[in-house]
């Protein structure tokens, strides 16, 4: 059976101020959207409150690019988290503006947050991020306590395992759930317009890395809100859990239940399938009537089950992904 696809992922802007290896390479020429064709406060709104949420849409995630980038971000999720039908509303960000964001996010009731931090030296953060001026790694761990001393929860830290680069980390960080209930996620590396950039092998399967936790601390299974793909697991005794994002070695697609709204409206089935995608942005500005935009997503939402990653290794023709993880949303 077909999980109910219920959660939305909207990226809210394109750009990032960070330019990570495994999201925007350096050698790419990005194509970024222009603001006049990036979608408004008030069309988020209204798709979301007239098209997804009739739809039984009650989920929703705010990512980029990076999101705080957008100037009207706090209004964004102060529309979505007033609506009635909102179960859940959580944001992915970088972190390095969070510190001065992050009260007003929560006062406008914004809960839960996702966090990318790929390590926890500096040196090897900054190498990541591809960033060759003054050090960014304290303001984005001041902007994570930040976010702790608010009450944020769950807090959630997003890991992209490298290997040769943050591998040998891996320890380090499972770490931060001892003492904090903070959540730790080791996500497998996706190929998505930078395959080939770390050679033959890009990634290093989860199971890999729960065995070398395992030989140090133990672990047992657990949970936590919002796991979505993530298998998760505890250290005994620990505060926080250790998910692991397993897309590349245990491919979840039959458990997916989320489609991804671009930063210029184009509506896509999969994160790395755009077969079907809907300008719904274009179709909002021309007049479209609400009801025929339910419609259309509607016939989109019957087709997602034929439209996956799992067509990527198969090679099943009208299979394509042109663009960057910070280009689609991630």
């Amino acid at each position: 059976m077909n999980p109910v696809v219920d959660y939305l992922r909207i990226s809210t802007i394109d750009r990032c101020n960070f330019r990570c290896v495994y999201c925007m390479p350096e050698e790419a020429d990005l194509d970024y959207v222009l603001t006049p064709e990036m979608m408004t406060r008030e069309e988020i709104a209204t798709l979301v409150r007239e098209v997804f949420s009739p739809l039984g849409f009650s989920r929703f995630r705010l990512t980029g690019g990076e999101p705080l980038l957008r100037p009207d971000i706090v209004e964004i999720v102060a529309d979505i988290a007033a609506l009635p039908t909102t179960r859940d509303l959580a944001i992915t960000t970088n972190a390095f503006f969070l510190e001065k964001k992050a009260a007003a996010l929560y006062e406008a009731g914004l809960r839960r947050i996702n966090i990318s931090l790929d390590s926890l030296d500096p040196a090897t953060f900054d190498r990541i991020i591809n960033n060759r001026g003054r050090s960014r790694w304290q303001q984005t761990w001041n902007g994570i306590l930040e976010a702790h001393r608010l009450g944020f929860d769950p807090l959630k830290i997003n890991v992209v395992v490298i290997p040769g680069v943050n591998e040998a980390e891996v320890l380090d960080l499972a770490e931060l759930t001892i003492a904090r209930n903070w959540h730790v996620r080791f996500i497998e590396f996706m190929p998505i317009g930078n395959a080939d950039l770390f050679g033959d092998r890009g990634w290093v399967p989860s199971e890999e890395l729960r065995d070398r936790i395992r030989a140090k601390w133990g672990l047992e299974a657990s949970q936590v809100t919002g796991a979505g793909p993530a298998d998760i697991f505890r250290i005994p005794g620990a505060q926080g859990t250790l998910g692991f994002i397993s897309q590349m070695s245990e491919c979840f697609c039959d458990r997916c239940n989320r489609v991804r709204l671009s930063a210029n409206g184009w509506l896509r089935p999969c994160l790395l399938n755009e077969t079907g995608q809907i300008d719904l942005k274009t179709r909002l500005r021309a007049g479209d009537s609400l009801g025929e935009l339910r419609r259309r997503v509607g016939e989109l939402l019957a087709l997602k089950p034929e439209i996956n990653f799992k067509q990527r290794e198969s090679g099943t023709s009208g299979m394509a992904y042109s663009q960057t993880m910070s280009q689609i949303g991630g």
